[in-house]
């Protein structure tokens, strides 16, 4: 991938489209069976008319031609356009899914605010990935790899004593829309230490989900981690043992009262 990530790059292609023929009760029909789906592109073969929402349906006749009351004055994206610009475009208009069309306003995807949040998680973390490496390697003098692979929530030893109840509701959302971002975790010998994630590993158990997608850093040989001695003076051995910690004693907002 390119340094900035492009529409083109996290843009969904299977798109599907209305015909401006169709009437308001079909499409209306097809919204409803649809999975979270509340628009399609209206098209004409491959060429974007107009934009159809639940909301231009909601008072319509149900005999009604989409094209009636379909939205012609379209925002759409390029595939070359930056998903940072699209995330703009999606903020300031309100529109969660944007279609995407080529030179010829051909319709070539789709994306969405949830495309958005993906593409910068998948930068986000391997960015963690990297600065823990170095920041191991430095300290300790070793090789170390990199794998990326399901861990069970149950092996992992936390390294942080506690979450805190409003971030943890925010993680259960993610977790539920698939947005969660991989945890970041060091085998050590075997032992696996969760260096970055305990919200989402937090939620995840909460949520009965047994097994997390997560970067794994491995050491080449064991070393004396300072977050393994951390989690002993803790007694932290498994997620269970991190306590939640209600929103009134967050960190924040003690400071916030302070300031007052």
């Amino acid at each position: 991938m390119s340094g900035k990530p492009t529409v083109g790059e996290y843009m969904t292609r299977e798109v599907e489209t209305v015909s401006p023929d169709e009437t308001v009760a079909t499409v209306a029909r097809r919204m409803a069976d649809s999975d979270g789906h509340n628009g399609f592109p209206v098209t004409q073969g491959r060429t974007v008319e107009g934009f159809v929402s639940a909301g231009d349906l909601l008072l319509a006749d149900d005999d009604a031609p989409v094209f009636t009351v379909m939205t012609e004055d379209l925002i759409v994206a390029h595939p070359d356009m930056k998903v940072t610009d699209a995330a703009r475009v999606i903020l300031r208009s309100g529109i969660q899914r944007l279609p995407v069309v080529d030179d010829a306003d051909n319709l070539v995807g789709i994306i969405s605010n949830t495309d958005v949040v993906r593409s910068q998680i998948e930068r986000a973390t391997p960015g963690k990935v990297g600065k823990l490496m170095r920041t191991l390697s430095q300290i300790h003098g070793v090789d170390l790899d990199e794998e990326r692979r399901e861990v069970a929530i149950a092996e992992l030893t936390p390294t942080q004593a506690r979450v805190y109840a409003d971030e943890l509701e925010g993680r259960q959302y993610e977790l539920e829309h698939g947005l969660a971002e991989p945890l970041v975790v060091i085998d050590n010998g075997g032992t696996l230490y969760l260096a970055d994630g305990h919200h989402r590993a937090m939620a995840a158990r909460e949520a009965g989900i047994e097994t997390m997608d997560a970067y794994v850093i491995v050491p080449q040989t064991t070393v004396d981690l300072g977050m393994a001695k951390t989690a002993e003076k803790e007694g932290l051995s498994v997620v269970s043992d991190i306590e939640i910690v209600d929103y009134a004693r967050h960190p924040l907002v003690e400071t916030t009262k302070r300031l007052q």
